[in-house]
C-alpha cells in the first residue's frame, strides 16, 4: 500500500514494503488489526461489508477475522444485532498502554497541577506522524463528550502541540509531515497553506512555545509546549485551550506559557 494520509490519520500505521515481505511479518495479524482500526472515525456500527470495504480485504476475510475477534471479545454486535462494534477486551490494552507508558505515568501529576493552575483544559498528545493522540484529558465544563476521550486525535498541521511537535523537528522534516496532511480545514481560520503552516512552525521554535487562535475549533485559543525524550526527540506536546470570550491573547500568553513552559520541562526527559 502507498503511504498517505488514510493510514497514519485512521490509526493504521504505514508499513514498509520490505517489512511487509519479511518472513517475520504476519499477514492474518495485519487483517485482525485493520479490521479493528476500520471503527476509527466511524459514527454507529459497521456492517461485515462496511468493515471489509474500511480495513481493504475481501468480505470472506473480514467474515473470519470478525469471527475470531467476536469470540476473543474484541468485536460485539451492536444492541440491534444488525452490524458490529468494539468490544470491551479493547479497554484492556488501553489501560496496559497508559499505565506502563512511562511518559504518561509521569506526566499524570504535572499535568494536575497545570490543571489547578491555568483553570482551563489541559492535554498531553503523542505525536504519530500527521496526526497527534491525546493520552491525558483534563478537561473543563466546556468540552463535549467525543473531545474528552482518551484517544482522540487532531491533526499535526493545525494544533497548538502539533506545531510545538514540528518546531523541534527539522525543517525538512516538519514539512514532509505538513506536506502529507490531510488540509482540510476544520473552521474558517485554519491554516491550510503549506508555507503559512511552515510560518507558524517557525515562530513556534523562535518563541518556544506555539499559539493557535481559531485552528480546530471556533472561539478557541491554545498553547502548545513541546515534549522531548532523552535525545531531545518531540515525543509528544502539552496543550492549555481556553476560550476567546474569557481571554485577550496577550493575557492568555502571560497567564499560562510561564506554567506550560515549566511543566514542559519537568516532564520531557532530555
Amino acid at each position: 500500500m502507498p503511504r498517505n494520509r488514510t493510514h497514519t490519520e485512521s490509526g493504521l500505521r504505514y508499513v514498509e514494503p520490505e517489512e511487509r515481505a519479511g518472513a517475520l511479518f504476519v499477514q492474518s495479524v495485519e487483517k485482525a488489526m485493520t479490521i479493528l482500526s476500520a471503527f476509527h472515525h466511524a459514527d454507529g456500527a459497521l456492517t461485515l461489508s462496511e468493515l471489509a470495504e474500511r480495513a481493504g480485504i475481501d468480505r470472506s476475510a473480514a467474515q473470519r477475522m470478525v469471527h475470531t475477534l467476536r469470540a476473543m471479545g474484541y468485536i460485539q454486535r451492536d444492541a440491534q444485532g444488525h452490524g458490529f462494534l468494539p468490544g470491551i477486551r479493547i479497554l484492556d490494552h488501553t489501560l496496559d498502554y497508559l499505565r506502563l507508558n512511562p511518559l504518561v505515568r509521569n506526566a499524570t501529576p504535572v499535568l494536575q497541577e497545570l490543571r489547578k493552575s491555568v483553570r482551563e483544559r489541559v492535554d498531553l498528545s503523542l505525536f504519530d506522524d500527521v496526526r497527534v493522540l491525546y493520552a491525558v484529558r483534563l478537561q473543563t465544563k466546556r468540552q463535549s463528550f467525543h473531545t474528552s476521550l482518551v484517544g482522540h486525535s487532531v491533526p499535526t498541521f493545525c494544533s497548538s502541540g502539533g506545531w510545538a511537535i514540528l518546531s523541534k523537528l527539522s525543517d525538512a522534516q516538519a514539512l514532509d509531515i505538513v506536506e502529507r496532511s490531510d488540509r482540510r480545514p476544520f473552521t474558517p481560520d485554519t491554516v491550510t497553506e503549506v508555507q503559512d503552516v511552515m510560518a507558524n512552525v517557525e515562530q513556534t521554535r523562535a518563541q518556544g512555545y506555539s499559539l493557535t487562535i481559531n485552528q480546530i475549533l471556533a472561539g478557541e485559543i491554545a498553547a502548545g509546549f513541546p515534549v522531548l525524550n532523552n535525545v531531545g526527540e518531540p515525543v509528544g506536546a502539552i496543550h492549555i485551550a481556553g476560550s476567546l470570550s474569557e481571554w485577550t491573547p496577550d493575557d492568555y500568553i502571560a497567564k499560562v506559557v510561564p506554567l506550560g513552559q515549566q511543566a514542559a520541562r519537568a516532564i520531557s526527559q532530555y
